[in-house]
């Protein structure tokens, strides 16, 4: 992705009808297209400050809206180029003609992300900030836009420093030994070496393993409703979501295909599937959905298996709950309201004896009232959750950064084995600035460009 100094523009707002809508330009030639635009100089418009000013076309000096322009001035801006906001109506064909405008004007359409890559370029923010940037765009959660502004404002960085510098200061010694000594390290300094590198890799397993927590906070678990049909699975999945999503019938096989769906659980974002039933069919339409229901199984981090508590299992049922062993799994025993009793204990007896076993991993449900459904909720979290993660501090979220940290401690651990072994220095310090390269990656400091534009492709456009 080319971080030029020309002009770029693009709208910063959703697409869409709204009150206000935001066009954004950056780049040497921003103020001039505002002057332009506006019929005004240059001079008209100060640092910082709102000007409200009509939006008239260059070519024939029509008006087409009243805006207005807030400018920042290089490098006090975000991107640490010029930068023009333009906020005008928020029609869709104004925004579009705005648009149109600045492009005949010189500008070009802004890449994804493009805005927060030149601010990246020009110091403004680290990678791991910028990154904070799409996180907390996406953030599905309180927790994860917490933790997003936690990073937004640095706390990454601010946990790797040490980590580096103490780095750097081992390698400085190993460099100067290697330069100017031509004996071994002594016994004692190699010891010290040791001590100090195995507290560094302790201190970097330690924030790597907070990324399960991070990772569940972020981008949250996916959960796959199973069951033979009408046992009440797609009851159960409008019950969980709190809307009519899923037909419900007492035809057997009225969902033939998977249903997707979002919502949280506490602050854990979870991605919810309905399936249809597991059966042998001879419709071709059911047999598809069946199939279907077995892959969304086993791409599913937790597996729901809907049994009906009114009824004795059925050989189906005992298929199902076999399938489901090899991954993570509970059973909804559902029907409860049509049942005398609430125990599981009794109501997995009167099933079947083979869920004897499975004790633990039973929640008595009525999809029909809502009953237990707290409960389940709570098991559908608790193989995931490692602690209260609304009220946790800094973690790592990103799988790029905890497998750049996990990359930085194997590093680490080859040096230290290295140094016991009595290795060449210049071996050990292979491995470290391995380590410091690693840690330089996920602020940006030592990161390619093939991966700058694999990374920013993941942002909107306009940001």
């Amino acid at each position: 992705m080319d971080v030029s100094a020309n002009t770029i523009v693009a709208l910063a707002t959703p697409a869409g009808r709204s009150g206000i809508g935001i066009i954004r330009l950056s780049g040497d030639g921003a103020l001039d297209v505002a002057a332009k635009l506006t019929g005004r100089d240059c001079d008209a418009f100060s640092p910082r400050k709102a000007a409200l000013a009509e939006l008239r076309d260059p070519t024939d000096n029509a008006a087409i809206d009243k805006a207005l322009i807030t400018y920042f001035q290089a490098p006090h801006s975000f991107t640490g180029e010029d930068v023009i906001e333009i906020s005008c109506h928020g029609s869709p064909v104004l925004l579009r003609q705005v648009i149109d405008l600045c492009l005949a004007l010189g500008c070009r359409a802004a890449e994804p992300g493009e805005f927060t890559l030149r601010a990246l370029a020009h110091g403004r923010l680290d990678l791991a900030e910028a990154e904070a940037i799409r996180d907390l765009i996406d953030a599905q959660t309180n927790a994860a836009a917490r933790q997003a502004v936690r990073q937004l404002s640095g706390e990454m960085s601010r946990n790797l420093r040490p980590l580096k510098d103490e780095l750097l200061n081992i390698v400085v010694v190993l460099e100067s030994a290697l330069e100017f000594v031509e004996d071994d390290l002594p016994e004692q300094q190699s010891e010290e070496i040791v001590s100090s590198l195995e507290a560094i890799k302790r201190r970097t397993l330690e924030f790597a393993d907070t990324y399960k927590a991070g990772h569940l906070i972020r981008d949250g678990l996916s959960a796959t409703i199973v069951g033979r049909p009408n046992v009440g699975k797609s009851s159960l999945f409008n019950r969980l979501l709190g809307t009519e999503r899923a037909i419900v019938t007492d035809l057997a096989g009225t969902t033939r295909d998977q249903l997707n769906e979002r919502f949280t659980i506490g602050d854990i974002p979870t991605h919810l599937v309905d399936t249809a039933g597991l059966r042998e069919t001879e419709d071709v339409v059911e047999k598809i959905g069946v199939e279907r229901a077995r892959g969304a199984m086993a791409d599913a981090d937790l597996v729901i298996v809907v049994l009906d508590a009114h009824d004795s299992l059925t050989e189906e049922d005992r298929d199902i709950v076999r399938s489901a062993l090899k991954q993570n799994f509970i059973i909804a025993l559902n029907k409860i309201d049509k049942t005398t009793s609430r125990d599981i204990d009794r109501l997995a007896a009167a099933g079947d004896a083979a869920l004897a076993p499975f004790r633990e991993k039973m929640v008595a449900i009525s999809a029909k009232t809502g009953e237990g459904l707290d409960d389940l909720r709570d098991a559908i979290v608790k193989p995931f959750r490692t602690n209260d993660v609304s009220h946790s501090g800094f973690l790592v979220t990103d799988a790029r950064h905890y497998d750049l940290l996990m990359r930085t401690h194997d590093e680490i651990a080859q040096s230290i084995e290295g140094l016991r072994e009595g290795r060449s220095e210049e071996i050990v310090l292979i491995g470290l600035h391995n380590a410091l390269r690693y840690l330089g990656e996920i602020t940006g400091e030592t990161t390619t460009e093939d991966m700058l534009t694999r990374i920013f492709s993941t942002f909107c456009i306009g940001k």
